[in-house]
């Protein structure tokens, strides 16, 4: 547990803002966008609903057990250690995908901007990882206010560009060069892209650093999904009609750069790319502070190698938050966004799914809302594999392949680890 200064509401709901907006808008427009085409918006709608539902069971059974840890502490309380090992391993390979999803982003945008060849991106999105991960080891109030700073920043950019576009009303432009999609389709999207929701459960682990996480947790989670689900129709509407729905799908690495630019020239340019920034800075920050904070929870119950719960003086897991940046800032490097997008996304509704089913059984508040959302992200998942398998299924079964060794092999590992 933190000895340090405790995060505030305004940084715990920030902290869940950026990581759903780094991980959502800037991310995953271009890619919705070709799968829903008109009906994109409603994919963050129906996506929104299922996150919403999870929010609600991960902040209830956070404050019943009043531990950190997420999906991994409710499935240890509930007396399956070994799917929580198994589980945790998964998420932390989830979170690693994730954050190389942000720093990809804020890579393709900043290099946009200064166009001085192909390599910077890469390098960009590495140094990002590295200067973010000092941050983190300096503490939480660092690390919070930072994250303050860094989603204000963007929510500014983000709602003045999507009011433009809604104000000069164009909807020809949401299916302008496309054919136009079926609504059923929109099902489809929300299933593909749920990484655009999943920053809001960083927030279970770090219950330990949270004043008043009784009240606070609830409070924050809720209202910054509804928050984010606004922002995400807002700036989809706006930027699609500003564009065109053909030009963000074939600049999807930075569709809203060309959206700003198409609506202030140079100067919308330049806003939209320190807003991507700071969207995808402040998502990395988040992510990376509070997977650390897994890993630490993780080994300290003997399921990692207990080099991971150690903490530096400003007690931040140091081992932990070296090991997720490293790996994140090779997979931005090697990996595309598609393929970094559709194995999160499934991953993480994997794990919604699970702690949906736990506040079931559970009996947390307004339990029935837990069993809806255990049963949509069985479909979500359902949709997802299957629209992977027909279009791109490399990141299914790489999935699918590090999910059964972690399976079958942690066991043995940790055994080996423990002595």
């Amino acid at each position: 547990m933190a000895k340090g200064k405790k995060m505030s509401f305004n940084a715990t709901w920030s902290m869940a803002v950026g990581g759903m907006v780094g991980g959502g808008i800037f991310s995953v427009l271009g890619i919705i966008l070709s799968i829903a085409g008109q009906w994109a918006w409603l994919s963050f709608v129906l996506a929104g609903f299922i996150a919403l539902i999870s929010a609600h069971s991960y902040s209830q059974l956070s404050v019943k057990y009043k531990k950190s840890g997420g999906a991994f502490t409710f499935l240890n309380e509930i007396n399956h250690k070994g799917l929580a090992g198994s589980l945790s391993w998964i998420l932390i390979i989830g979170y690693i995908l994730t954050m190389a999803v942000y720093a990809f982003t804020f890579g393709h945008y900043v290099a946009y901007v200064l166009n001085w060849g192909s390599w910077l991106p890469k390098v960009l999105a590495f140094l990002i990882i590295a200067v973010l991960a000092l941050v983190n080891l300096r503490g939480v109030g660092d690390s919070s206010r930072v994250e303050i700073i860094m989603v204000w920043g963007k929510l500014f950019v983000l709602l003045g560009l999507s009011i433009f576009g809604i104000i000069h009303w164009n909807p020809e432009q949401l299916t302008a060069g496309i054919e136009p999609k079926s609504w059923s389709t929109a099902i489809v999207g929300a299933a593909t892209i749920f990484i655009a929701y999943e920053g809001f459960q960083l927030l279970s682990y770090d219950y330990a650093d949270i004043k008043n996480p009784e009240r606070t947790l609830p409070r924050a989670t809720i209202s910054a999904i509804i928050a984010v689900i606004g922002i995400y129709i807002l700036v989809t509407l706006g930027a699609t009609m500003l564009v065109g729905a053909e030009t963000l799908i074939q600049e999807k690495e930075v569709a809203l750069a060309v959206a700003g630019k198409q609506a202030f020239g140079i100067t919308g340019l330049v806003l939209v790319t320190i807003a991507a920034a700071f969207s995808t800075g402040s998502a990395i920050n988040a992510t990376l502070f509070s997977t650390g904070r897994l890993m630490e929870t993780v080994a300290s119950k003997k399921e990692l190698p207990h080099l991971f719960a150690k903490e530096n003086q400003a007690n931040i897991p140091f081992y932990a938050i070296l090991t997720i940046a490293g790996l994140a800032a090779i997979l931005a490097a090697i990996g595309t966004l598609n393929t970094l997008v559709d194995a999160a996304s499934l991953i993480f509704l994997i794990t919604f799914g699970i702690v949906n089913y736990i506040g079931f059984l559970e009996k947390v508040k307004y339990r029935v809302l837990s069993l809806i959302g255990a049963i949509a992200c069985l479909i979500a998942i359902l949709l997802s594999s299957y629209e992977q398998l027909k279009n791109n299924p490399i990141p299914l079964i790489i999935m699918a392949f590090l999910i059964l060794m972690v399976w079958i092999g942690r066991p043995y590992i940790i055994k080996k680890i423990n002595g």
